[in-house]
């Protein structure tokens, strides 16, 4: 699968930009500002019905613009699709496949699956547990709809459990009624505890690879699953804390509790990792995610580097280029501020490549 074709209308600061990519390695190089995140963030829209970075649509809309458009077109098992994404102030998003719009827009997620890089991923080691179940959630559901459905099902449950949590008294909340969500929820949860659980157990090993490939050294690193599930079943935590659920008006056990632990040398990563071990960490994370989807999948995903130079000493930079040199992924797409270091890698390992310069949110030219 690769994404021939990509325009974009009204789309953050580009007013109309179309692009044809080559199908290994596509690289927007430019200033700061000009543009060349916006072009993968349209990219990712396509495989998500949404932004990476922005998810209010109407903040995605070029300024003093009231609708914007994004047009993919994939080559996928010999066929090309058509994938149009639209949206105008007021008005509902539309998605379409191949000019049939989609009724949910979660039947979307998942078929022309990507693994997006980006400097933001520092927030997976930064901020709270939230950040990091959503990124579980992102990588298992574009290949497992039953995981995206029980999830979506389980939210939609704990938010109901709440609502009764915070109209009722801490004194009288209805037992009777938590205890027939608990019932519903109990099932759910234990699938995506499962899944959550097996997916880690497979991610693990494939990211140690990627981190002792990049970083060639002897840093020790872990990555580990946290969930109140691995001591006890979901009936019994909540039967546990009932009364603590009606003090505080809320679900304070279940997996929307869940976590993931990064460590390196036996101490949590964002306390002791420098800014290249710490982008080390997360860039083996996500070439990991990549390699557990292709498995899933039977076919690669898109791989969207952002910025991955930055922070990177030049021996992590060699190392990673040896990678991509393999031909282990499928098209790749790349953002730098400096053009020359761009072409001196791509050169150096004899890759098949397209640059294309990007100012002020317009393809200024094209190598």
């Amino acid at each position: 699968m690769y994404l021939e074709k990509l325009s974009v209308l009204n789309f953050k600061n580009h007013s109309e930009s179309r692009l044809n990519f080559n199908s290994n390695i596509n690289c927007f190089v430019g200033g700061n500002g000009s543009g060349k995140t916006n072009l993968l963030d349209a990219i990712h829209y396509l495989s998500f019905t949404k932004s990476f970075f922005i998810k209010q649509d109407s903040m995605n809309v070029l300024y003093d613009q009231d609708f914007m458009s994004i047009e993919g077109i994939f080559e996928k098992d010999h066929k090309t699709e058509l994938v149009q994404c639209a949206f105008k102030t007021g008005v509902k998003k539309v998605v379409k496949r191949n000019k049939k719009k989609y009724d949910k827009l979660a039947e979307h997620i998942g078929l022309f699956p990507l693994v997006m890089v980006s400097p933001t991923d520092s927030e997976l080691l930064l901020s709270g547990s939230d950040v990091r179940r959503k990124y579980m959630d992102s990588v298992i559901s574009q290949f497992d709809k039953e995981y995206l459905n029980t999830l979506i099902s389980y939210n939609k449950l704990i938010l109901q459990r709440n609502a009764l949590l915070k109209s009722s008294d801490s004194n009288t909340a209805n037992l009777s009624s938590l205890s027939l969500y608990d019932e519903q929820l109990a099932p759910l949860a234990h699938i995506i505890f499962e899944k959550r659980q097996l997916f880690l157990n497979q991610l693990a090993p494939i990211f140690l690879n990627y981190y002792k490939a990049i970083s060639n050294t002897g840093e020790q690193v872990t990555i580990q699953y946290d969930s109140q599930l691995s001591e006890k079943n979901f009936l019994d935590l909540c039967i546990q804390n009932s009364e603590k659920d009606r003090l505080v008006k809320f679900t304070s056990v279940g997996v929307h509790k869940d976590d993931l632990i990064f460590q390196l040398n036996g101490h949590p990563v964002k306390r002791v990792g420098s800014q290249g071990q710490q982008k080390t960490y997360l860039l083996a994370l996500k070439l990991a995610q990549f390699d557990f989807m292709q498995e899933a999948l039977g076919y690669k995903p898109m791989l969207l580097l952002d910025d991955v130079f930055d922070k990177l000493d030049d021996n992590r930079v060699e190392h990673l280029m040896k990678l991509v040199d393999k031909h282990h992924f499928g098209q790749i797409f790349v953002t730098d501020t400096h053009p020359e270091r761009s072409k001196q890698i791509f050169n150096k390992i004899n890759a098949d490549y397209k640059l294309f310069h990007i100012k002020n949110g317009a393809i200024e030219k094209e190598e």
